[in-house]
């Protein structure tokens, strides 16, 4: 790992090339202590060292890894509400080559995706002027999996959730081991969930009302299954009724005439992130 210290847009002249990688839509960059993993960023191209840093908004892709195309599907939110947008690659293969799952359920077997994304945004909190202690968390599909997983280890670090139609859930439960409830953390993740420290949490639960092909939804293990529902629907529902029997206030936004469709529901995502976004603390 190198220790040259990264270059920020303020470094370079005015008219420098290097500033158009570093603004705007920017290019990919590796992590630096784990290079198999990659994030790309937007960011408004009148972003300043001055004043508060900006508001930070991830947006994790689901099992297509449409990362790029998602993060420039917020370009237009990032410039009129002047945030930074970071949007993580978790490539397929990680763990074996036909994996696509593993960073869905935070894979406590092999690799830790969700310290791999914090290490992503200290990374561009040593190059842009945002914020890293808190950000905002969105995910559709694999990436609302991913998302909701994150919250349970580290509620702290979330300013407000948004979880997209994820195909699996994880509930609150005691009684269950991971993934599919929470018994286990402290031998998995070295930490137990909280509730108490989720309410109070800005969420939002968003799906469209016509997601409710269970075709593509991996099978429930039939060793321990999990009443949680045979399609997306009903799982986000078993959900947000797990969080609101621990104290959990969420929203559920069904967006009408849609599926299983990440683009199409992002009006509904970006109108609660719009609101969390502008009353986010400097």
């Amino acid at each position: 790992m190198t220790a040259e210290r990264p270059l920020t847009p303020w470094d370079l002249p005015a008219g420098h090339p290097g500033i158009t990688f570093l603004t705007g839509p920017t290019t990919f960059f590796a992590l630096a202590r784990d290079p198999r993993f990659s994030y790309c960023l937007y960011v408004p191209a009148d972003h300043t060292p001055a004043g508060p840093p900006l508001p930070l908004v991830v947006t994790v892709h689901g099992t297509r890894r449409r990362a790029e195309a998602l993060r420039d599907a917020f370009a237009d939110f990032a410039d009129r509400h002047d945030c930074v947008v970071l949007a993580p690659l978790f490539p397929a293969g990680i763990t074996g080559p036909n994996d696509v799952d593993s960073y869905k359920l935070l894979s406590p077997a092999g690799f830790r995706p969700d310290e791999a994304l914090l290490d992503m945004v200290d990374e561009t909190a040593a190059r842009w002027h945002v914020r890293a202690d808190r950000f905002h968390l969105h995910g559709f599909s694999g990436g609302g999996q991913f998302a909701h997983r994150f919250a349970y280890l580290h509620p702290d670090r979330v300013a407000s959730l948004s979880v997209g139609a994820p195909g699996r859930v994880t509930l609150l439960d005691p009684t269950t081991t991971w993934w599919h409830g929470t018994a286990d953390m402290k031998e998995q993740f070295g930490t137990d969930a909280d509730p108490a420290a989720l309410r109070g949490l800005p969420v939002q639960l968003v799906i469209g009302e016509d997601d409710t092909d269970a075709a593509e939804l991996a099978p429930d293990d039939e060793r321990r299954p999990v009443p949680a529902g045979t399609n997306r629907i009903e799982r986000i529902n078993a959900l947000r009724a797990n969080w609101r029997e621990h104290g959990i206030d969420v929203r559920l936004d069904i967006v009408p005439g849609t599926g299983h469709n990440h683009f199409a529901v992002l009006p509904a995502v970006q109108q609660f992130l719009e609101t969390q976004v502008s009353a986010s603390p400097s």
